[in-house]
């Protein structure tokens, strides 16, 4: 299963692995139980965890940042239900970049929650290089660049 491919549903608790988006919304299957349901885009908004940003003291960090330093921390995994003193005190440990004023409780049962489904599910969390973004975004202005002109229309004026 491909990181890029896991999103979270609002109004729906948990991850889903996007199987295939459809104009009016989306299949997709839980990970966490496996079931394969539509979900419709009228009444949910999916976001891909790898657009996902976190608040900080500095600049903002994406999701996968913060799910390497807890992959690579030696602290003991909360439970996403412990208190928010708790949770605190291990993202304090853990990422403390995290700019707590802006950063609920909620939201970090929800990061670890999710750290826990994606561990559960083996998926590797990886994002985009900065490099491969800025190469396809070059390699976007290069081909319009090369593209061949349209050749322009007479005007019926000139052609009098």
């Amino acid at each position: 299963m491909d990181y890029s491919k896991i999103i979270s549903v609002t109004g729906l608790g948990g991850l889903y692995e996007l199987v295939t988006s459809k104009a009016d919304g989306a299949v997709v299957r839980s990970l966490e139980d496996k079931s394969t349901k539509f979900v419709s885009s009228r009444v949910h908004n999916f976001t891909h965890l790898e657009s996902i940003e976190i608040y900080t003291i500095k600049d903002n960090s994406v999701l996968a940042d913060v799910f390497k330093e807890i992959k690579n921390s030696k602290e003991a995994l909360p439970d996403a239900k412990a208190d928010g003193k708790e949770l605190k005190s291990y993202f304090e440990k853990v990422y403390p970049d995290l700019d707590f004023e802006r950063v609920y409780t909620s939201d970090m049962k929800k990061i670890i929650k999710w750290y826990g489904i994606l561990n559960d599910n083996n998926i590797e969390i990886k994002q985009p290089a900065k490099d491969e973004e800025e190469n396809s975004s070059e390699s976007v202005i290069e081909e319009i660049k090369n593209e061949t002109p349209v050749p322009e229309e007479k005007s019926l004026k000139n052609s009098k």
